[in-house]
């Protein structure tokens, strides 16, 4: 009798547990892939905006919407009062362009949803890439050509690594380009 329970145990059970197990793990690595690397992320925004028409056809350069990159640790997403730099005469009658006029009239923030984000343990200045010569769209990918702009790369400590392990590979228009801090204090502080 004994026998026969424990060759069920072996021959039935605990195979299907562990295939149970593995299955579940393999799900949930894959369910979850997006949410932990990000890629291909594109919220709905509450205002359309065409980055390829503006950053691609009009050529404005990141710099002029995403002010301080080149001084903070953080790019941040322009305010309405930039684009009414522009809107407060340029298309004026267009849908989307009304709605930021409210938002900017009422004094209120445009609710933009983040994209590009770097987990909350780990440090990361713009300032400094910006400031070596790295072109947005290492990190961020081709901006100007996207209608609705989405995350294109990983924002994990691999992808950086390998950037700062490999920057003549990762970024080959530079010339001069020094090996990243490897050590942990340098992102995780």
């Amino acid at each position: 009798m004994k026998k026969t329970v424990l060759d069920h145990v072996l021959k039935i059970r605990l195979p299907l547990t562990l295939f149970v197990i593995a299955a579940t793990y393999v799900l949930t690595y894959y369910i979850s892939r997006p949410e932990r690397d990000g890629i291909g992320y594109a919220p709905e925004q509450p205002i359309k905006f065409s980055h390829k028409l503006h950053a691609g056809t009009m050529a404005i350069d990141c710099q002029y919407c995403h002010v301080g990159v080149t001084k903070n640790r953080f790019a941040t997403i322009p305010s309405a009062n930039i684009c009414m730099n522009c809107h407060s005469v340029a298309r004026k009658d267009k849908p989307e362009i009304i709605r930021l006029t409210q938002y900017y009239e009422e004094g209120k923030p445009i609710p933009w949803k983040r994209i590009h984000k770097v987990p909350d343990y780990a440090y990361f200045n713009h300032s400094v890439h910006v400031n070596k010569g790295i072109d947005c769209a290492s990190c961020h990918g081709d901006v100007k050509q996207m209608e609705v702009v989405n995350q294109v790369r990983q924002f994990t400590m691999k992808a950086c690594l390998d950037c700062h392990r490999a920057p003549h590979e990762n970024l080959p228009y530079l010339k001069q380009v020094n090996i990243g801090p490897e050590n942990c204090s340098a992102c995780h502080r």
